[in-house]
């Protein structure tokens, strides 16, 4: 439970690290203010302003009559700041007495009950400026009205509002500062995977926080490194398959000067097999590490591979949305579809393309079915190797289709066909 209501982001659990710990900093600090401090502070000048209209009242009873209220009434309004009024014949009503927010209204009230000892009532709310409390006496009512400063200290307020403004101050600076270093994460990481699907995002600038940095840098040696040892593997095949054509044009030609017997088309048959072979993987290097991929109308292409196979003699159905637009290397792309349609055409007589949009859009997949014998399970990996032989037949077609599609971000999966056949199933990220 608890890991499903926590962030998932970087982003959401360092403002979560930061917050949590701000919050109870402010909550300790808030509690030690507003419980000790402010319950003391509070309690006395309760008492003090109880004590004072205690003695008033003690006054009254000393030396009763209008006469003498009306000394005690300015007297206690030039000591205590408090006026007095009496009201002959009055008395409290039921009502139930105003409250007022904090510890001030249950420190008076305990106050007067300890001071005075009579029926009372007060009243937060009967005048901005003043708290009206009202003491029941044997002939009326005497109202006393005393100032809010004696009772209700500003500070509390001012201290929230400075513990939540610089709570909030110091959460934004934080959210702006991770954000930051996430944005420097983030960019690393589209960048790696981008590199993953073959496309070149070029060394990307270290910035933010030093391990970002050195992440940053490792990540762009290591882009130079992998491209620097494709480049060399990529040369140094294609420049062995260019070097088999000159003993495959000799043994062409030794084979047209021999009797054409079983035995020398056979053989005839297996060099024109590894010219085709030479050929694909030569035009293969050719375009491997310098194409670049580019917004590609798959649909479109697919219609271009289906109409390029059906000049050739195949029977192809091609179906396709009217527009699937996804970063491709699009000649790759091409080379590895017609390497599958052309795995099909061997094996089968009729071949069906489609794609379709698959996972709410982040991904196309494509496929290709034929009518042919099919690949059991068990060997559908093993054709994938280079020169595989078997069901699958010999050849770096399937082999060079991976990898294209790999190099994409995607992956190639053989599976059986509605047509009886074998389907290749390729998936792209959109």
């Amino acid at each position: 439970m608890i890991r499903k209501v926590l962030p998932r982001t970087l982003l959401g659990r360092s403002l979560l690290i930061i917050l949590v710990p701000l919050i109870v900093v402010q909550a300790v600090a808030l509690q030690v203010f507003y419980g000790s401090h402010l319950d003391v502070f509070s309690r006395r000048l309760a008492a003090s302003v109880a004590g004072d209209i205690a003695f008033a009242l003690d006054m009254m009873d000393r030396t009763p009559g209008p006469e003498e209220f009306g000394w005690i009434a300015d007297q206690s309004f030039a000591q205590f700041e408090i006026w007095l009024r009496f009201e002959p014949g009055e008395v409290l009503s039921g009502t139930p007495r105003q409250r007022a927010f904090g510890p001030m209204d249950d420190d008076l009230a305990a106050a007067l009950e300890e001071r005075v000892r009579r029926p009372y009532t007060f009243d937060w709310n009967a005048d901005p400026q003043t708290i009206e409390v009202r003491i029941q006496l044997p002939d009326g009512v005497m109202v006393a009205g005393v100032p809010r400063k004696r009772l209700y200290t500003g500070t509390i307020l001012l201290f929230v509002l400075w513990l939540v403004g610089t709570a909030l101050l110091v959460f934004g600076l934080a959210v702006v500062f991770m954000r930051q270093q996430v944005r420097a994460i983030r960019r690393l990481s589209a960048a790696a995977e981008a590199f993953g699907m073959g496309r070149d995002p070029g060394p990307i600038k270290p910035e933010g926080g030093l391990e970002v940095r050195q992440a940053a840098t490792a990540f762009n040696r290591m882009q130079e490194r992998i491209r620097r040892f494709l480049i060399q593997r990529t040369e140094m095949l294609a420049g062995v398959s260019h070097d088999l054509r000159t003993p495959l044009t000799r043994m062409r030609l030794a084979l047209a000067l021999m009797s054409q017997d079983a035995e020398t088309r056979e053989l005839d048959a297996d060099v024109d097999e590894m010219e085709r072979m030479v050929d694909g993987y030569l035009a293969f290097a050719r375009g491997e590490g310098t194409e670049q991929a580019q917004p590609t109308d798959l649909s479109a292409l697919l219609e271009d591979v289906a109409a390029a196979a059906r000049r050739s003699g195949a029977d192809v159905a091609c179906t396709a949305p009217g527009a699937l637009t996804l970063p491709l290397r699009p000649d790759a792309i091409r080379r590895a579809l017609t390497n599958l349609i052309d795995n099909a055409r061997r094996h089968g007589r009729h071949i069906a393309l489609r794609a379709a949009q698959r996972d709410g859009g982040r991904s196309v997949q494509v496929t290709v079915d034929d009518d042919g014998p099919g690949i059991p399970p068990g060997e559908r990996e093993s054709v994938f190797r280079p020169f595989a032989t078997g069901s699958g037949g010999t050849g770096l077609g399937l082999t060079i289709a991976r990898d294209i599609v790999r190099a994409h971000g995607g992956d190639i999966m053989l599976e059986e066909s509605p047509l009886g056949g074998l389907r290749a199933r390729i998936r792209l990220p959109v």
